[in-house]
């Protein structure tokens, strides 16, 4: 059997603060095989971005991973040292961040940057270095590649910034990619250059992606599967088109009726009532039950995982099972 490339084993990462303790990922469970793209999806504040830092171990010192194993290629990263963090991220696993300017230095000419974190990782001359800076950024479509080594950040769009942003993270061709809804702030064609750029990237290069969006559109052209979060747990995974054709969970179906797209042209879009829970005071049972059209007085437990072929939800009024 091959060893998946990420697996995700019942995560736990809390914040510890005054007012109390912050469950921002409680329970995380999932696994990517190579070249598969997942798409965590969710409201703000679902716990999707605090996944992704989890893995890499970037969570902020008021935040810890109290519980769960990550395994990378079989390697559990709960527990290792910062620096053998640091040989792992950046080379093996790469993370891309919403903003550009949180990877790029704005003093720091492209090539600077690119070499130095090739150099970083890897003994090799700084020539060598250069021609695969060179070559990264031809791949992610910068025009005349060699002549805008020599630029500066604030020289490029912001949807060249994003091309450098992805470039960096692609220049040791790591196995696996953390991309923190990279294309969020684009104009439309932008975004649809970079979505099929990735695509094709991934298909190229084997690489295991984790598309984090609050964008289902996205999600749908670009991921294999589709892992919905709410109140820091995914409450639904499947196959995209099962999951997104068929939901299952009432708030999958409540995130694809809020979708223009989904409803006839001039109706009134069904939004969610409600707000999602604090998650300083998360209600007990079924984190949704309070937002949710199908509760009854079983929701005040914990709902089981259930699963049937390959997707998996929790809830005890599952509509798509009910309706099939």
């Amino acid at each position: 059997m091959t060893t998946p490339t990420l697996k995700v084993e019942n995560l736990h990462t809390h914040f510890f603060t005054e007012k109390g303790i912050v469950k921002a990922v409680d329970g995380v469970s999932f696994e990517l095989g190579r070249g598969e793209v997942l798409g965590l999806v969710g409201e703000s504040g679902s716990g999707k971005s605090i996944t992704g830092f989890s893995i890499l171990g970037l969570v902020d010192p008021s935040g810890k991973v109290t519980g769960g194993r990550i395994l990378f290629q079989g390697q559990d990263l709960v527990g290792l040292s910062p620096k053998e963090m640091r040989n792992l991220r950046g080379r093996r696993i790469a993370m891309i961040f919403q903003d550009p300017m949180m990877t790029l230095n704005p003093v720091l000419s492209i090539e600077t940057q690119m070499v130095e974190t090739v150099l970083a990782h890897e003994k090799v001359s700084r020539k060598e270095a250069r021609a695969r800076a060179r070559d990264t950024l031809g791949m992610v479509g910068i025009p005349s590649p060699d002549e805008r080594l020599s630029s500066y950040p604030h020289q490029f769009s912001g949807g060249m910034r994003q091309r450098v942003a992805i470039a960096i993270a692609l220049l040791h061709r790591p196995d696996l990619i953390i991309a923190d809804e990279p294309t969020t702030a684009l104009d439309v064609t932008i975004q649809s250059q970079i979505l099929a750029q990735i695509q094709s990237l991934t298909k190229q290069l084997g690489m295991a992606l984790v598309w984090i969006s609050h964008d289902l559109g996205v999600v749908a052209g670009l991921a294999h599967r589709v892992a919905v979060m709410y109140a820091g747990r995914i409450v639904e995974i499947g196959p995209t088109d099962d999951i997104l054709d068929h939901p299952t969970h009432p708030y999958t179906i409540g995130l694809m009726q809020s979708v223009p797209a989904n409803v006839p042209r001039g109706s009134e879009l069904r939004a969610i009532p409600g707000m999602a829970p604090s998650p300083l005071q998360r209600p007990s049972g079924c984190a949704f039950r309070q937002r949710c059209a199908f509760a009854t007085s079983i929701c005040e437990d914990e709902p089981p995982l259930h699963t049937s072929g390959s997707i998996a939800w929790r809830c005890f009024h599952p509509q798509a099972r009910r309706a099939a």
